[in-house]
């Protein structure tokens, strides 16, 4: 599903042309989206049981809980359960999982990172007293729950700047701050012994990044983590979302989408200010825009900026549609995300750069 045509819609709203409607977006809910069958999305996907959750099993300990939307992981230790996130949809029914799993009591609890799907039911844990829970998370997710004062998401216990060690009974489970990315404060966690490896929102194992990729609050650093994951030695990759969980195939794939986006967006944003294609040359866009819309500087730049987006869109779907789930959702978004970053944060600035 191509937006060829897209730029028509939103110039004929900004220039005025004639039996044209304002565009909010690609989709609606009422649109017929391409099927998940036949992406590799498909491949991941486990069952879920009467209660409506489902346990995938990694050996040594590790198991992931889903809703089939949100994940938990759980390593069981001769020492106690330790639990990773808690998102609210899935809540009690991550309790049920591991009293089915296990009669060892859960004695640690990690916040992956600060935001509430994820954590939003991490006070069923944390206010257990019987034993108590210790918390744990990097500083800076602990300054934002500070900072939010919900109780659903108590502050944490403990907390580290770059890296952390918890040594439970017969498990080890390391925490390392990659840097900001997606969060403020989210963390790769790593079990060495049954190579399990969860990064909460960084990759979506058959599926491309949620909105805006994945609503990243400082893209280079989301990317970088692709390849900070990849320097583990993890079999199985959980990244806190969808049904099922992922390998390092799965990483491999989405950085690959990641890297062609980029690379579309720059050559968009590059080709903008040749003048070799006027769709989304500067020149062309802005005598349009500012003829109808006269001193309208920000008509003039979005229209330039969706037409850039369109480009680079266009561009990454003749290769992704339909390989990786709901590209035709979410890519549109990714390209005006990664157009903003490119500016931004890489100096790729096209024809408003500095000129000769």
């Amino acid at each position: 599903m191509k937006i060829d045509g897209f730029f028509t819609v939103l110039a004929g709203v900004l220039i005025g042309i004639p039996g044209t409607k304002g565009c909010t977006g690609f989709s609606s809910p009422h649109d017929l989206y391409l099927s998940v069958n036949g992406t590799l999305a498909a491949e991941n996907q486990i069952p879920l049981n009467a209660a409506g959750y489902g346990v995938s099993h990694f050996g040594h300990g590790a198991y992931m809980v889903t809703d089939g939307a949100y994940q938990t992981f759980v390593l069981v230790s001769t020492a106690g359960v330790i639990v990773v996130d808690a998102p609210p949809t899935t809540g009690h029914k991550i309790q049920w999982a591991i009293g089915n799993l296990t009669s060892t009591p859960v004695r640690w609890f990690i916040y992956s990172h600060s935001h509430s799907d994820h954590a939003g039911g991490a006070y069923l844990f944390a206010n257990q007293t019987n034993p108590k829970v210790t918390t744990i998370a990097h500083e800076n997710t602990a300054s934002q729950l500070a900072a939010a004062t919900d109780p659903h998401r108590p502050v944490p216990k403990i907390t580290f700047k770059d890296r952390y060690k918890l040594s439970a009974g017969n498990q080890t489970l390391e925490l390392f701050f990659p840097g900001i990315g997606h969060d403020l404060g989210n963390i790769i966690i790593y079990a060495p012994k049954p190579k399990v490896l969860m990064m909460v929102d960084q990759v979506y194992a058959g599926w491309v990044p949620f909105w805006n990729l994945a609503a990243s609050v400082y893209v280079p650093g989301w990317i970088k983590a692709h390849d900070q994951i990849l320097a583990y030695d993890f079999d199985v990759y959980l990244g806190g979302h969808m049904g099922g969980p992922g390998n390092r195939t799965a990483v491999e794939v989405q950085r690959e989408y990641v890297h062609d986006l980029f690379d579309n967006c720059a050559e968009a944003l590059i080709l903008s200010g040749t003048g070799e294609n006027p769709n989304v040359d500067i020149a062309v866009i802005s005598k349009e825009v500012l003829t109808n819309n006269p001193y309208n500087i920000w008509a003039q730049f979005a229209a330039y900026l969706d037409a850039v987006a369109d480009l680079c869109y266009n561009a990454t779907s003749s290769k992704w549609l339909g390989k990786l789930a709901a590209q035709d959702i979410f890519g549109y978004s990714h390209a005006r995300t990664m157009v903003s970053s490119l500016r931004l944060d890489y100096d790729v600035l096209g024809p408003n750069d500095v000129q000769p």
